[in-house]
């Protein structure tokens, strides 16, 4: 009976192998979907952080279904994408962060609002989109090392949006600090990045104005360079970030 069961246990195992080999003929995805966010008042790409947190392109492949999957690509910290390994098809893109929703539903979950692409991907395909962001934090002048060791960086925010619906209460800003050029939210030093907390409406009388933040915790250590940037947050939805550009400053 072992040597029976043994056998039946070989004969699956070797026909589950030759139905794999099968099934694996298909060439792996070689399509390119790149692109850019932009903020529609400054032209620029839309700064953000990378992963989860960050800025992501939403695709909808409708070649074969009318209720797809989504497939979500991470955009670059600069509000860049680029993803090289998709099958060719007809998908409908959006884009989701720290901006006012290209893609909106009413309570009823019927779509008001819809600004997402419908293209074929085939090749290398471009799609860009223009966004208004929750907030537009902005440098003035430059980081600047003080005497102490410390790091003080100057900045204003402005909200990105003229629509009330989503001006909501600033709840924070950070100044972000780390020893690589990946830095935001999801990667910095909590040993020398301050944060500011704000409750209700208390941040609105500082839009537009000149706001200073100093690094936390001494001087920093000497003969390295460090990546700053400012990120500002506001309570609507799931409160991710908007940034300015990283700034590098050298310690000597």
């Amino acid at each position: 009976m072992k040597k029976i069961l043994y056998t039946i246990a070989v004969c699956a195992i070797a026909l589950g192998g030759s139905s794999c080999k099968k099934l694996d003929n298909y060439e792996e995805p070689q399509e390119t979907l790149t692109g850019s966010v932009i903020d529609a008042g400054t032209g620029k790409t839309l700064q953000t952080e990378n992963g989860g947190g960050g800025t992501r392109i939403k695709l909808l492949e409708i070649s074969w279904s009318d209720n797809p999957t989504p497939f979500y690509i991470a955009s670059m910290q600069d509000g860049t994408f680029n993803y090289t390994k998709l099958f060719a098809g007809k998908n409908k893109i959006s884009a989701e962060g720290a901006f006012v929703p290209l893609v909106q539903t009413d309570g009823s979950g019927a779509t008001t609002v819809d600004k997402s692409q419908t293209v074929d991907i085939k090749g290398t395909t471009t799609v860009n989109f223009s966004v208004d962001p929750l907030l537009r934090v902005e440098w003035v002048g430059e980081p600047v090392l003080n005497a102490d060791g410390t790091v003080s960086a100057s900045f204003k925010i402005t909200r990105g949006t003229s629509d009330p619906a989503f001006q909501n209460d600033i709840t924070d800003v950070h100044l972000f600090l780390n020893s690589n050029k990946f830095v935001g939210n999801n990667n910095y030093d909590n040993r020398y990045s301050p944060q500011t907390d704000f409750s209700g409406s208390s941040a609105n009388a500082q839009l537009g104005q000149t706001i200073t933040l100093t690094t936390k915790g001494g001087p920093l250590p000497t003969k390295r360079d460090y990546f700053v940037r400012i990120g500002a947050r506001t309570n609507y939805g799931l409160k991710y970030y908007n940034y300015t550009d990283v700034k590098t400053i050298s310690v000597p």
